[in-house]
């Protein structure tokens, strides 16, 4: 019998090799990597990396590395570290549904460096788990869903969805045969952790776990490739609509031709994702991008400063966004408010902007009670346009008149030879201030370099050998 979507994505995984990569693919690839390791090597500045790392050492180990310490621990116990570190800061790369890398990359690193896996089988999991997470996104609820011309944010939604991916990476690293990958598939979704990003985005003070538990998604992408591998099998309908997953995962839409559109053919991640150059929420790039660039153009002083007013998303109107209870660091990396008062301070963006002498420094603070933010009023009309568009308008009150700086994207996307993409010279740029948290400048230069030559790697314990504990700074 046949259950067209399971079976599309088997044969997908089974049939691509990384010979069949595009060379933006393998590109994208790599850059995603680069951003991932440096983002997890900074996610040590935070406590959410930090206790990270503490329960992963619990899972003790050889098989592969905790970024962010070096040291060793079980696969387990390394995928699910270094998956809160990636996603500490909230720096990481952006792809549709969502976040997707600290779901995705920490399994197959792991589970590269158990088997010595070669660079360029580290790059085509990631590949294969990227186009599989963004396209099974593409199937359900969007986070900036419109409804009869009003934003609708779906009522349950998360990023649980990317466990597929994620598997699907693993399994092909593991070499699973046919039948193996398609119940690791199904698998997944049976154990994939609920979507409960809603409620932390409507309950404030929101948990620090944010999202989701990062790493409880990698544990189980990892659990589901070894279930299939040792004989269990899974639900071939698990993509039953009436029954199935997208039933019991809460999504309102379910259109998996969006899924199954040239699959093999076209890869569509490379085009949609984003990288991120600030350590806050997505959804403040435009507004930092237009507050940042008023700032250094007139040489404006936080105490000059009377008042900075922001047009922003049509959904930042809910309580975590509107948040002023700065009682963690987390809790910054989504007010609003918050957010735009860091931001015109013009410190290094990195785990500088997660500092608590930063983040509480009374500049901030007092400057937090003078900012304001409003929907902006053509967000929906261009929004409906354009699916990047994210249409951005600061005023900043200062020496007694009004700077006004406007924005249509944020700079990150993915619109190569445009004004707003993320090079890949500023990508290493980024991960010199991210690696050097925990590693000398010498040594995470070499990684970087190691990194944009992953293809060359007879195996991917090449590249994170260079961060071991006798590498890392004095304290």
């Amino acid at each position: 019998m046949d259950y067209p979507l399971i079976d599309d994505l088997t044969d997908f995984v089974c049939n691509t090799s990384f010979d069949d990569l595009p060379a933006e693919v393998v590109d994208e690839s790599i850059r995603n990597i680069l951003d991932s390791i440096g983002c997890a090597l900074a996610g040590m500045s935070h406590p959410r990396g930090q206790i990270g790392a503490r329960f992963g050492a619990l899972q003790k180990g050889e098989e592969a590395t905790i970024l962010g310490t070096g040291e060793r621990a079980s696969m387990f116990g390394a995928a699910f570290a270094n998956a809160e570190a990636i996603n500490a800061l909230d720096f990481d790369a952006i792809l549709p549904p969502g976040h997707v890398a600290p779901y995705c990359f920490p399994a197959a690193l792991a589970m590269g460096e158990s088997l010595k896996s070669g660079g360029k089988d580290l790059i085509l999991a990631t590949a294969l788990a990227n186009e599989i997470s963004n396209r099974i996104g593409k199937a359900m609820d969007y986070t900036r869903d419109v409804r009869d011309g009003k934003m609708s944010p779906p009522t349950v939604w998360g990023f649980s969805s990317t466990v597929f991916g994620s598997t699907a990476g693993v399994a092909k690293l593991k070499g699973l045969d046919r039948d193996k990958v398609h119940n690791a598939i199904s698998i997944a979704g049976l154990s994939a952790p609920v979507n409960a990003a809603a409620c932390w985005r409507e309950h404030s003070p929101p948990t620090t776990l944010k999202y989701n538990l990062a790493g409880a998604i990698t544990q189980a992408a990892l659990t589901a490739a070894f279930m299939a591998e040792l004989g269990h099998r899974g639900d071939a309908q698990i993509f039953d609509p009436e029954f199935g997953y997208p039933k019991f995962s809460g999504t309102r839409r379910w259109e998996p031709a969006n899924t199954v559109k040239d699959l093999g053919k076209v890869w569509n991640f490379p085009k949609e994702a984003s990288f991120k150059f600030y350590p806050h929420c997505r959804v403040l790039a435009a507004p930092l991008d237009a507050l940042i660039g008023l700032v250094r153009e007139h040489a404006l002083k936080p105490d000059e400063i009377e008042g900075i007013k922001a047009w922003v998303e049509g959904f930042l109107v809910r309580p975590l966004w509107l948040n002023r209870d700065i009682t963690h660091v987390t809790d910054a990396q989504f007010s609003v408010a918050h957010g735009l008062a860091l931001g015109a301070h013009d410190f290094t963006p990195g785990p500088d902007w997660q500092d608590p002498e930063k983040v509480y420094a009374p500049s901030v603070m007092s400057l937090m009670e003078r900012t304001e933010h409003v929907v902006h009023p053509d967000y929906v009309k261009q929004l409906m346009g354009d699916a990047d568009a994210r249409p951005t308008r600061v005023e900043v009150r200062a020496r007694g008149r009004t700077y006004v700086a406007e924005r249509s994207h944020p700079r990150g996307t993915s619109r190569p030879g445009g004004p707003e993409y993320f090079t890949t010279p500023e990508l290493i740029d980024k991960f010199m201030i991210n690696a050097r948290y925990v590693i000398a400048e010498e040594q995470a230069r070499a990684l970087a370099d190691r990194i944009m030559n992953l293809a060359t790697l007879k195996d991917v314990n090449q590249m994170t050998a260079i961060i071991r504990p006798g590498a890392k700074k004095a304290a």
